[in-house]
């Protein structure tokens, strides 16, 4: 390929480098210039162009990037169409991702102008998440180097996609004196959660004195029932003979490993009877964010193998993020990049519902508002601000004592813009992010969002994560930094999908299923949910 400035006599078929504009005709960059291009151009006065023009034997960009990401074809995997020398692999189920570092290396070697970058390995996906993308940096490539790593593509086993196998899990809680009920509650409602993303439900919870003999005894009873068990003991392990450990092998079974080099998670217990998981919880699985305990659970779900040997190996990139809520943490927490905050809209009049505010209209007891607020304050996000307006009064009174800070909006009516522009205003000035949820969608969990915080940090608060249900844009939406100063400038009953859609910045779509879409607009989307009118 050959590219520099070129004479319009020669530049018929030539592909256009840079955007050109002239006397009200403009030509986009990559444009193949065709006959009247070229007539066009100098009717307009031009000369010369900057262009790249094919040699015999190379592929333009696209079809260079179609023919290696096709060899990248795996179960489970969706190759989108080639753009702009881009294509894109996307996971088509939940699952963990997999890769053969060595096949992406060589092939990252044939040559700069051929690359591939992935996810890293065993990384957590959704159904519809980019996985892979191959790029094609100038606008053709030679021939013979894009057949080189098309070989090596198609190998197989490059990258690969590992669902998750949903599966029927008791549990067992440990109890001492100083354990309070609500602990148990929440443990309990937390590991649902996290069970949720593999499709696997708890089918018992038993709750046991710490007692090796009593919780070997609950575990024995849950093998009719159960594909694996998880154990919280309510007294961490210190200890390969501890309760926890203990109880496992007196049921029968026998144990893995004590301890592995993740942290937080590290006073994890990993066990087997005949031939079902038995997983000790470290203390920090009480908590949504991530740990060791979810990369393990994570293995097992996808049918991946999981033992001592995977564990020991696990130390590399096993530093996570420290759980402020340690009694005493071993350091200082240092300033967090990426810190998200989360901004929940519960200022509207919600007209469609007909006359009650929807946002006081009550599921399983509770106000909507309230099980809005709760998922946020569930998740990982710093802080939550809520801004209210219409019957704020009303409103805040429903949020009761929560830990959030209430901001009014005063010209709420105007639209959703002044709403959002409220709470945007609102957040600490260090927020790498705004998680941006609406107060009436009740089946938004902390899950969901802790899945869209974990895929903004993978993209270093440089994206726009978008919850999607079956491939459809939804909410919540994480917002970066550097777009607060366009929500500034909203109006109207505009909110952050305009932005979305003119930002330059990428847009990572995280599915979560029919939360991301399900809201309670009507009286009888309401009924549907269950759920009672306000007063």
């Amino acid at each position: 390929m050959k590219f520099g400035r070129i004479s319009l006599d020669d530049a018929e078929g030539a592909v256009l480098a840079h955007s050109v504009a002239v006397e009200g005709r403009s030509w986009r960059k990559a444009t193949v210039l065709g006959a009247d291009d070229v007539a066009a151009m100098k009717a307009a006065g031009l000369n010369e162009v900057i262009a790249a023009v094919l040699e015999p034997g190379d592929l333009d960009e696209n079809a260079a990037a179609t023919q290696i990401a096709d060899g990248l074809a795996a179960p489970g995997i969706e190759v989108r169409r080639a753009a702009t020398g881009r294509v894109n692999l996307h996971a088509e189920k939940a699952g963990l991702f997999v890769v053969d570092r060595a096949a992406v290396d060589a092939i990252n070697a044939v040559d700069p102008a051929i690359t591939l970058a992935t996810l890293a390995e065993f990384a957590p996906v959704s159904a519809g998440q980019m996985l892979a993308t191959v790029k094609i940096i100038p606008f053709a490539v030679a021939g013979t180097l894009v057949e080189r790593a098309a070989d090596i593509a198609g190998c197989g086993g490059v990258i690969g996609l590992r669902g998750f196998e949903p599966r029927r899990v008791g549990l067992v809680q440990t109890v001492l004196p100083s354990v309070k009920t609500s602990v148990l509650e929440k443990t309990a409602r937390l590991t649902a959660e996290r069970l949720a993303r593999s499709g696997s439900i708890i089918v018992r919870e038993t709750r046991t004195r710490h007692e090796d003999k009593e919780v070997a005894e609950a575990i024995t009873a849950l093998k009719g029932e159960a594909d694996m068990v998880i154990v919280f003991g309510a007294s961490a392990v210190s200890d390969p003979d501890d309760v926890i450990p203990a109880a496992i092998r007196g049921a029968g079974g026998f144990v893995s490993r004590v301890g592995m080099p993740v942290d937080p998670g590290n006073l994890l217990v990993l066990g087997e009877l005949d031939g079902r998981p038995i997983v000790g919880a470290p203390g920090c699985a009480r908590s949504p964010k991530l740990n060791g305990f979810d990369w393990v659970l994570d293995r097992i779900m996808a049918g991946l193998p999981i033992g001592d040997r995977e564990i020991a190996g696990m130390g590399v990139g096993g530093l996570l993020t420290e759980i402020e809520t340690r009694p005493q943490p071993r350091e200082p927490l240092p300033s967090r990049k990426a810190v998200v905050d989360a901004v929940l809209l519960a200022a509207g009049r919600g007209q469609r519902m007909g006359g009650p505010n929807k946002l006081l209209s009550r599921i399983s007891g509770q106000p909507l508002v309230r099980h809005a607020a709760q998922a946020l304050l569930d998740s990982g996000v710093r802080s939550v601000v809520v801004v209210t307006g219409h019957e704020g009064d009303r409103v805040r009174a429903a949020l009761g004592s929560f830990d959030v800070r209430m901001v009014d909006n005063a010209g709420y009516a105007s639209g959703l813009a002044s709403s959002l522009k409220t709470g945007i205003a609102a957040l600490p000035q260090d927020a790498a992010g705004a998680l941006v949820a609406l107060g009436d969608m009740p089946e938004v969990t902390s899950a969901h969002i802790d899945m869209l915080l974990q895929a903004f940090v993978r993209e270093h608060g440089n994206a726009i994560i978008r919850a999607t249900h079956a491939g459809k844009r939804g909410n919540p939406v994480i917002l970066p930094r550097s777009l607060f100063a366009a929500v500034a400038t909203l109006e109207g009953d505009t909110g952050a999908r305009q932005i979305v859609e003119s930002s330059e910045l990428p847009v990572i779509d995280v599915e979560i299923g029919a939360a991301a879409s399900l809201d309670i607009d009507t009286p009888e989307a309401l009924a549907l949910a269950g759920g009672e009118p306000a007063d």
